[in-house]
């Protein structure tokens, strides 16, 4: 199974197959609005800016399994990031990280990088780096912000 297998519903429900970021950088985050990382939206939007015509794509995966903080749907979630952030880069529909309904593409993440506590997501804005190649070369605890992930995205790009 490689990360290019793996299809994923949009926000309005279409198959997205990941097929179609073959080649790029990933950088590939479960987030929730209400949460207090939220800001990090912010720091992920530069990055995206910054670095998307050198090959980086942020795929952002919404999950409500942490305190409940990702509630709306995903029409309103889309529409608060790009409201407040301004997001423009790809945006999912919500899916479960952790537990028996965890979204397939997020089992084969924490396989290949698995956390210092074990392999289950502990929180929003855990972030994975995927090498062009589809290898899934980093994790990040959702406390490492987007500025503190350039240095990496670099050597990746």
């Amino acid at each position: 199974m490689r990360i290019y297998d793996f299809i994923m519903k949009d926000t309005q429900g279409a198959d997205v197959s990941l097929s179609e970021y073959e080649g790029k950088v990933l950088l590939i985050v479960n987030t929730a609005t209400g949460c207090g990382f939220t800001p990090q939206y912010e720091g992920l939007q530069k990055l995206y800016e910054e670095y998307k015509d050198q090959g980086l794509v942020i795929l952002d995966f919404p999950c409500n399994q942490f305190g409940h903080q990702a509630p709306g749907t995903n029409e309103e979630i889309v529409s608060f990031c790009q409201r407040k952030y301004k997001v423009s880069f790809p945006q999912f529909a919500k899916i479960e990280v952790n537990g028996a309904n965890a979204a397939p593409l997020y089992k084969f993440l924490k396989e290949q990088q698995g956390g210092v506590l074990g392999n289950n997501i502990k929180w929003n804005f855990t972030k994975f780096l995927v090498n062009r190649d589809g290898e899934v070369v980093d994790r990040f605890a959702p406390t490492v912000t987007p500025e503190k992930l350039e240095d990496r995205i670099r050597e990746v790009l």
